[in-house]
């Protein structure tokens, strides 16, 4: 539509609407004037995995070695596909809890394993049953790897700490269980002490867990394509060797961008942000609980994603109704069937207010008229 001219209002990408700090923009002017424009070490630069290890440390508790413990990548999504290499292989299988970023069971796939779908409830916000894990597991003794992906893409649920500390109970009767902590959105966290509690961290599950992160979400450099993997030596060492025959390095001058990120950019900056998104949350929600027949059982509390349910309107076909909707109203939702979620949308709210404004009354207007 919009190649032909037309105007669409989409809720689709998942990327904030905002630029990356100054500071960063300038460090990476200044990486390609002053000549860091080379290959750097396939695992990163010394400075940014030192930068990354004393972020680690100092926000999240958690403890890794920048040498032989922290990669670089070219985005969190290399990271997670080359933690699932790591981890495991052909014949086994891989537990991804659903509602999922659909990448999950892909790349499953491609690293020969099989995914295994774990249901989880509207009525608990989408967050991970930790008995309904066990039963799972249970079931499945081939299962080598778990994805946690917390605060979650697409229904921005975030897992409490205690709720964390309830999964590593269960995964102690599993210890060939590793754990792939998706943690890219920890920065954007909404409740009271906006704190999203690294599942490495938790007692026991430091040497098996691999946490991927990155700087998309956080400082909205997604162009940049830069994440990174902290993981115990034994999953970084197998990590960085894949990344010497996939890609090499990531871009030198993006990782410049990275180190300033971590230390001249101003907590307040960060915060600042979590404030805005959490105020397109609000009054998306606000919104929503307007409309006829759409519901959203547990606020989200992390990410910019909010997931309702419209299972009452075209019997459930949220993709006919998501075609429908971009036809008639050129509105473009993503349909929940993707994520693993008939029957519900996906919004993502990292846009202007003015945009949701728009995008708000279209879906009201749209649904009014069934």
């Amino acid at each position: 539509m919009e190649a032909e001219g037309e105007t669409v209002t989409s809720l689709c990408v998942g990327e904030p609407d905002f630029a990356p700090p100054q500071c960063v923009l300038d460090a990476a002017t200044a990486a390609m004037i002053g000549g860091q424009t080379r290959y750097t070490a396939v695992t990163g630069t010394a400075d940014l995995r030192k930068a990354i290890a004393a972020d680690l440390k100092s926000r999240k508790g958690v403890e890794y070695n920048p040498v032989s413990e922290i990669v670089v990548g070219n985005g969190a999504k290399q990271c997670v596909y080359q933690g699932l290499l790591a981890a495991c292989g052909a014949g086994d299988e891989v537990i991804v809890p659903a509602p999922y970023w659909p990448s999950y069971p892909e790349m499953a796939l491609l690293v020969g394993a099989s995914p295994v779908i774990l249901e989880t409830s509207v009525d608990d916000g989408y967050l991970i049953n930790p008995d309904a894990l066990d039963k799972c597991l249970e079931e499945h003794p081939k299962a080598k790897v778990l994805m946690l992906c917390n605060p979650s893409n697409p229904t921005g649920g975030v897992h409490s700490t205690e709720l964390l500390t309830q999964i590593a109970k269960v995964l102690e009767k599993y210890p060939n269980v590793v754990i792939l902590a998706d943690e890219i959105y920890e920065r954007l966290v909404y409740t009271e002490d906006g704190q999203c509690t690294s599942f490495a961290s938790l007692p026991g599950m430091f040497e098996r867990t691999i946490t991927i992160n990155g700087f998309s979400k956080s400082h909205a450099m997604t162009g940049f394509r830069l994440g990174y993997l902290a993981a115990p030596e034994r999953f970084a060492k197998a990590t960085s060797v894949l990344q010497g025959q996939i890609t090499s390095c990531a871009s030198s001058v993006s990782q410049a961008a990275g180190v300033s990120a971590l230390n001249e950019v101003d907590e307040s900056w960060l915060e600042n942000n979590v404030e805005i998104m959490k105020e397109k949350r609000d009054y998306v929600l606000q919104e929503l609980a307007k409309m006829d027949g759409v519901s959203v059982s547990v606020p989200p509390n992390g990410a910019f994603y909010v997931l309702p349910d419209v299972s009452k309107y075209y019997n459930g076909d949220d993709t006919q109704l998501c075609l429908d909707l971009l036809k008639e109203k050129k509105l473009a939702l993503v349909p929940g069937e993707s994520f693993g979620a008939p029957g519900t949308v996906r919004i993502s709210y990292a846009t202007s207010m003015e945009e949701l404004q728009t995008a708000m009354t279209k879906l009201r207007e749209f649904l009014e008229s069934l």
